[in-house]
């Protein structure tokens, strides 16, 4: 798995994940949602994302989240 396949699934779960949170525990949870869509905006503006510099950390590599993985 690659860096960016990785951001994606973990944006998108973050998303939904608080979209329930603020429709059954209280709308405030809604303001995670706006954090991770202003996160991706800005992050697709300036090349700069947080998660990735952890994720390099953690020895993953960079790749296109949609080709399939030469290892299979």
């Amino acid at each position: 798995m690659n860096i960016e396949r990785v951001v994606l699934f973990v944006a998108g779960s973050v998303v939904l994940i608080s979209l329930a949170l603020g429709t059954w525990v209280g709308q405030a949870w809604f303001l995670l949602t706006a954090f991770v869509g202003l996160n991706l905006i800005v992050s697709s503006l300036t090349r700069f994302c947080p998660m990735v510099i952890i994720l390099k950390k953690f020895g993953l590599k960079h790749g296109s989240p949609f080709l399939k993985d030469p290892a299979k």
